[in-house]
């Protein structure tokens, strides 16, 4: 697979997905305030496959990093679990992304949210700036993971932790599944759990833990969430 030809239809399809409203890996409403309507052509459908935020645990006043934010939905979430004294930074490489999740934050009238263009795996970032960092169905699209984690781990204070939902296979995938487009479609870009939970580990993450399975299609692919943390001493 060239890696160049994956990023131009993973950014192709994301590009797509935040002006047309078309869904990859799931389309299942969220609810981000309790006291107002959020409409879809605001944020568009749901693009993740798991709940990271509400295993993130987040407290009032916390800083939170979200790697491939997309239209903001999880951001959102974020924003309002850490309040007005805390912080939510999104980080996507998709400048229509970026622009639709800036229009939807003025929109809404969060003022502790805010989205940079960026790849995950180069951070427009400090290092030590995020309390917790969360992703929602993004890792798996890129050729090689191990930089996003390694950056995820660099932007943790320590002591923080790391929480993904993300689609994982049950063994290696035939190389004549994958394409360009399967690849865009968070599906061949996946790697068997174990290799996954490896590379975490791989990038100085202790305590990782699987907090949830759950299928995604067929017996091959499924998502799931999982924690980690960075050592206190790091």
């Amino acid at each position: 697979m060239d890696e160049h030809a994956i990023r131009a239809a993973v950014r192709e399809r994301y590009a797509r997905a935040a002006t047309t409203g078309e869904s990859c890996c799931g389309d299942a409403p969220v609810k981000i305030f309790a006291d107002r309507e959020v409409t879809d052509d605001l944020l568009g459908p749901s693009l993740g496959c798991g709940t990271p935020v509400e295993a993130a645990g987040l407290q009032p006043g916390e800083t939170v990093v979200d790697l491939g934010s997309g239209t903001g939905r999880d951001v959102f979430l974020a924003a309002e679990r850490v309040g007005p004294t805390g912080r939510v930074i999104g980080v996507d490489m998709t400048p229509e992304m970026v622009a639709k999740a800036r229009r939807a934050a003025s929109a809404l009238g969060i003022s502790n949210a805010e989205f940079r263009l960026g790849e995950i795996e180069h951070l427009p970032l400090p290092d030590g700036i995020a309390d917790a960092v969360i992703s929602n169905c993004v890792i798996n699209l890129l050729p090689d993971k191990r930089p996003a984690f390694a950056e995820a781990f660099r932007v943790l204070r320590p002591g923080g932790r790391l929480v993904i939902s993300d689609v994982v296979s049950r063994q290696p995938l035939p190389e004549s599944f994958k394409s360009a487009a399967t690849w865009a479609a968070c599906l061949a870009g996946a790697i068997p759990e174990g290799d996954y939970l490896g590379q975490v580990r791989a990038a100085g993450f202790t305590d990782v833990e699987v907090l949830a399975r759950r299928s995604y299609t067929g017996d091959d692919l499924f998502s799931i969430t999982l924690r980690a943390g960075k050592p206190a001493g790091q």
